[in-house]
């Protein structure tokens, strides 16, 4: 039996825990968090000092705000979205490679990926946040609203640090936000690649799924439209990030064809 006088315990497992996550379920052990990009606000704060953000207190929590978008009424909507992340999570998003400069401090304690624990603070900035995008897609390919409610705003939180992203990485964080239902953020992240590389195929695909899901059936069309026409030669440039996701490429344009049919 673990005594009391052994320090702060996890709301939600009763173990142990310091910081501002939970070490053994990444629970929120307190403080508040912007519920666009994850970084702490101090108590008084009326805007997150990274992203801007309304500092809402009634959802500055990481776990409020996953609560709110993942969790509940939305949950339906979440879930369709499984058959995709699922292929993404199984393309070898395990193999975490490390990334050009990156700066902000990795979020501390280890993560729970398997049996076995992984600690954050031995990883770079980016790597941390690929491990989470891999626990938050793994959530999601078995159908654990609780783990993704856990760590998708982790995860977003890990890829705002790290910036600068490149490609990949903002992909990811696109699909993050998407899981969150930050659909505006999911479509602004897609779109932030397409003004670097307009026919970016993961981009493109990313994009078109925010603004299909936003009702945006127009902007959806022309993206897949894109997507499309450009395929072919996008895939013979060989990009890395086509390489990591080769076994979702085919899937991205079976999908842009499909919504081109009207189906």
């Amino acid at each position: 039996m673990i005594s009391k006088a052994s320090g702060p315990f996890c709301p939600e497992c009763q173990k142990p825990a310091t910081g501002n996550f939970c070490q053994s379920c990444g629970a929120k052990l307190g403080g508040r968090f912007c519920p666009q990009c994850g970084a702490k606000l101090s108590p008084s704060a009326a805007f997150c000092s990274q992203c801007g953000a309304k500092g809402d207190p009634e959802t500055g929590s990481r776990r409020a705000a996953a609560a709110a978008t993942v969790g509940g009424h939305n949950l339906p909507w979440w879930i369709a979205g499984v058959a995709m992340f699922a292929l993404i999570v199984f393309i070898g998003v395990t193999m975490v490679r490390p990334s050009g400069p990156a700066g902000g401090p990795v979020p501390s304690g280890p993560v729970a990926t398997g049996p076995a624990a992984v600690d954050l603070n031995s990883m770079t900035p980016r790597e941390a946040a690929d491990r989470l995008f891999t626990r938050v897609m793994t959530s999601v390919s078995q159908g654990d609203s609780v783990g993704a409610q856990a760590f998708v705003p982790m995860a977003i939180g890990a890829y705002e640090r790290a910036r600068p992203l490149d490609h990949d990485g903002l992909f990811h964080l696109s699909l993050l936000q998407r899981t969150a239902m930050d659909l505006e953020g999911a479509l602004a992240t897609a779109q932030s690649v397409l003004e670097d590389d307009p026919n970016h195929i993961l981009a493109l695909s990313a994009a078109a799924v925010a603004a299909r899901e936003m009702g945006l059936e127009e902007e959806a069309r022309e993206y897949f439209q894109r997507l499309v026409a450009e395929y072919d030669e996008q895939v013979a440039r060989g990009l890395p990030e086509y390489l990591d996701h080769a076994p979702i490429m085919n899937t991205v344009r079976d999908t842009a064809e499909a919504f081109l049919r009207g189906r």
